[in-house]
């Protein structure tokens, strides 16, 4: 447990794809390799980012055992195996420890909505299996899990901490109290880190720079985080994971292959990601080149 509230850097890793859609494990062997030279502390394997709602639990599960098995000496381990099904929850969260996760990161049901109650005990039933992040965004559920449901769940011996995208003024509620928090948005990460005291991030753009958000979590750092502020927010001026999917085709990092029902960014939203990434040091960059790629150049897959 100390471990994990000690990592202040944790990226949510996207799950490449070959050009028949199937998991491209040696091309996401790669993009951990760069997160590990990057400094990053852990990866959330099959989250909103890594697709996790694109995968089958059988791909679900072997990512995060092959994740384990690749890089677990290395790197902690965080399977999203959340859902909104609470038998399914309970399955894949211990299927996920099985194979050796570090911990596990949960959602409130989203769409077939419950009570509070109902999210209490939902979370708690998967809290008992063992190390729990609880995430917060309501923008995705639905629901917010306001501080009465997040205080009463901090009880549970095996509730780490909050993926919290509430804001930072929220963040700091919780610190105050000694629930330990992790910014759900990268552009407000700096400052929750440095002027909120939250524990750190859990982020998107740490898959393209992570040796930059490295900084930003060790040190405050008001010019960087300007600099990379404009990148943090065109990053999601789709819903994520397309830009950072996208970006990555972009740099050469992944092959330009989505999964439905995911489509890259236009050629005017990729000139503007361009513009700011060749603002940047190519060093800083995962990938071994930058182009706006051609809409011909993407390929759709099911």
């Amino acid at each position: 447990m100390k471990q994990l509230k000690a990592a202040s850097l944790i990226t949510a890793i996207k799950t490449p794809y070959t050009s028949s859609g199937e998991v491209d494990f040696l091309t996401y062997d790669s993009l951990v390799q760069q997160q590990i030279d990057g400094g990053v502390d852990g990866i959330v394997v099959g989250g909103t980012t890594g697709e996790g709602h694109l995968l089958s639990w059988e791909e679900h599960l072997i990512l995060i055992a092959h994740s384990v098995h690749k890089f677990g000496a290395k790197l902690l381990i965080i399977g999203n195996t959340g859902s909104n099904n609470t038998a399914e929850a309970i399955k894949a969260t211990k299927n996920g420890f099985a194979a050796g996760m570090d911990a596990t990161l949960q959602i409130n049901p989203y769409y077939g909505r419950t009570s509070t109650a109902g999210v209490i005990e939902h979370l708690n039933r998967t809290l008992d299996i063992g190390p729990a992040f609880i995430y917060n965004v309501p923008g995705r559920t639905g629901q917010d899990l306001t501080p009465d449901i997040i205080e009463t769940l901090a009880k549970h011996k095996n509730f780490i901490g909050v993926k919290e995208c509430g804001g930072n003024e929220r963040i700091a509620h919780y610190e105050k109290q000694g629930i330990a928090c992790w910014s759900g948005n990268d552009d407000e990460s700096h400052d929750g880190r440095h002027l909120y005291g939250s524990h750190g991030v859990i982020s998107v753009t740490s898959n393209v720079v992570p040796s930059l958000m490295r900084q930003l979590m060790d040190n405050k750092d008001v010019e960087l985080n300007s600099k990379l502020k404009g990148l943090m927010q065109w990053l999601f001026c789709e819903p994520n994971p397309i830009a950072i999917n996208t970006t990555l085709m972009m740099t050469g990092a992944v092959a330009p292959n989505f999964r439905l029902p995911y489509k890259a960014l236009t050629l005017e939203q990729r000139q503007q990601g361009f513009e700011l990434l060749n603002a940047l040091k190519a060093d800083d960059i995962v990938g071994d080149s930058l182009s706006l790629l051609a809409d011909s150049d993407f390929k759709y897959c099911i």
